[in-house]
């Protein structure tokens, strides 16, 4: 069976053909419109009628289910990972030429693509469980952009732009989020969150992860003759440096900035147990003089 790419000069905007024949019949890609209309429903939920019906409602318990969910996603990101894997153990760190302009390579490096973006999809219930736990502290704008994106851009990718450049950023976003839901999955357990000391190394290896994607990137523009348009060059440079920001700042505010203010806190503890020791010290010496005092009052008496 052959496949053939599309000849996109011969077709208009509006018929929705992407660069590879058979991806177009796959679920959700014939059209934007199916995936449009799951990320605009996704935003109108988390940012107003979730948090409305939410406001006079106590928090739903989903702990059992976020287990299984999260058990889920770990097993799904490792798939994921062991597929881009491979086919970067048979085609190398950075290719030369246009894989995907070749037909042995074509399937592998698609059906990746697809599966990440449907992985992608399903992670847009981290949110909506956030909601419906009442846990409004977490539904931050890095969350929500974050999530919200990473659906429309996996798509546009996959349609129309599918690169092997993009198996890497899938590979090792997959093993983070290995690492990440493994987290997620423990700590629904209270009796195992003492155990869970190493969230803020998650946070630093998503910033190791955005760091390694722009330098994977500029190794693919100098040697790669298969390079994305200036379109997408700008998405991923743009929403990876963005990331590198917002991440960074969280990581600042949760962990340094805190840190620095319990070390703060911890030393005003300190200063006020030593003034309240030095006053009991003025106190008994007080105590102890005047006793004194009263003895020698009372001797002198005596004598006299």
């Amino acid at each position: 069976m052959s496949f053939h790419m599309h000849r996109l000069q011969n077709e208009t905007f509006w018929d929705f053909k992407g660069k590879v024949d058979f991806v177009d019949e796959w679920f959700l890609m014939k059209s934007p419109l199916p995936i449009l209309t799951i990320t605009a429903t996704y935003l109108y939920f988390v940012l107003k009628v979730g948090p409305e019906y939410m406001k006079s409602r106590k928090p739903f318990n989903l702990n059992n289910v976020i287990i299984l969910y999260n058990i889920f996603q770990v097993f799904l990101s490792a798939f994921l990972c062991y597929l881009c894997t491979q086919l970067m153990l048979e085609n190398g760190f950075v290719s030369k030429t246009c894989l995907i302009e070749k037909e042995h390579t074509r399937r592998g490096i698609t059906n990746e693509m697809y599966y990440y973006f449907l992985a992608k999809t399903s992670e847009l219930l981290d949110t909506v469980f956030f909601v419906l736990r009442k846990k409004t502290s977490q539904v931050t704008f890095l969350h929500v952009y974050h999530h919200a994106m990473m659906v429309v851009v996996t798509w546009s990718m996959l349609k129309y732009e599918p690169t092997y450049m993009m198996i890497f950023i899938r590979n090792i976003n997959s093993f983070v989020h290995v690492i990440m839901y493994t987290y997620y999955c423990l700590s629904a357990f209270p009796a195992l969150k003492k155990y869970l000391w190493w969230k803020k190394y998650i946070t630093k290896l998503q910033l190791v992860q955005f760091i390694s994607i722009l330098i994977h990137f500029a190794m693919v523009l100098r040697t790669s003759e298969c390079t994305l348009s200036y379109l997408s060059c700008f998405v991923v440079v743009f929403n990876t440096s963005l990331f590198i920001v917002l991440f960074g700042r969280f990581y600042r505010e949760s962990y340094i900035n805190k840190g620095k203010m319990k070390k703060g806190e911890d030393n005003q503890n300190v200063q006020k147990f030593d003034e309240i020791k030095n006053n009991d010290k003025m106190e008994n010496n007080c105590i102890d003089n005047d006793s004194l005092n009263f003895s020698n009052n009372g001797i002198r008496s005596k004598i006299n």
